[in-house]
């Protein structure tokens, strides 16, 4: 199986990471070209892939075509490779905003497509991807396209209405996170903590929680009532939390992100 790459920016560059980690595939099958000709070179010298600045040369040379170019210039670049993609490959989207529809009309044809959305903690192998395939797309297909998506962290397959939601919980996620660790550390330094230690314990906390909350595949609001001693310090916090509004606030944040990315 040969995996080429169209673009090889910060996301390309962390599906090549994991799938060389993970040998999912040798580096000698994997192929990618961009414009930029320093990132080709670094590429190349930091995974040892092939590599090249003919966007055609990856068409003929893949059975899985990653497309990770930015979505206002996709359909141009589109256009100087299309004719001489093979029916026969498969197309792995991670471009935002671009619907199975959009890739079928750009193309001119009902190739094989799956849509992705991963995000940026691909950097460190953690992503959560969504996927969705179109009808040609085959299980087998299916199975390995999902195989190269979690060589970075973990993907799952969702109906395409739902992207729109997927980008506002997970593809935006991350930045609601970064902004609780700051206000969480924030709070800390109010008491006192001197803020590099501050980050260390917030940032460790939000891992620590969600860690336990996969491993153990317990409800949140249950693990949070563990924590909610009678009458203790948590609860006083969960109270102001409430009186703020922090999840009406949360879930304002997701649909208007959601709503966004329905509207680009």
């Amino acid at each position: 199986m040969n995996i080429g790459f169209i673009g090889m920016g910060n996301m390309a560059g962390a599906m090549i990471g994991g799938l060389v980690k993970k040998g999912l595939v040798p580096s000698g099958n994997i192929i990618g070209s961009d414009v930029n000709e320093a990132l080709v070179k670094q590429r190349a010298e930091e995974f040892g892939i092939s590599t090249t600045a003919d966007n055609g040369e990856v068409v003929k040379a893949a059975d899985y075509l990653v497309l990770a170019v930015k979505p206002q210039y996709a359909k141009e670049v589109i256009e100087g490779f299309k004719d001489e993609i093979s029916a026969d490959t498969v197309v792995i989207s991670i471009m935002a905003g671009k619907s199975l529809q959009w890739l079928e009309e750009t193309f001119g044809k009902k190739l094989k497509f799956v849509r992705c959305m991963p995000n940026t903690a691909a950097l460190v192998g953690e992503a959560i991807t969504a996927a969705t395939p179109n009808e040609p797309v085959t299980e087998e297909e299916l199975k390995t396209s999902l195989e190269i998506l979690e060589s970075f962290g973990r993907a799952s397959v969702v109906p395409e209405r739902l992207m729109d939601a997927v980008v506002g919980l997970s593809g935006s996620g991350p930045a609601y996170v970064f902004m609780f660790i700051e206000a969480l550390a924030d709070g800390a330094v109010q008491c006192g903590m001197p803020r590099a230690q501050a980050y260390e314990f917030a940032a460790q906390l939000v891992y620590g929680s969600s860690k336990l909350m996969i491993d153990t595949g317990k409800h949140p609001g249950e693990l949070k009532d563990m924590v909610c001693s009678p009458a203790g310090t948590t609860i006083a916090a969960v109270k102001v939390l409430e009186e703020k509004g922090f999840r009406g606030a949360v879930i304002d944040a997701v649909e208007a992100a959601a709503l966004r990315s329905r509207e680009l």
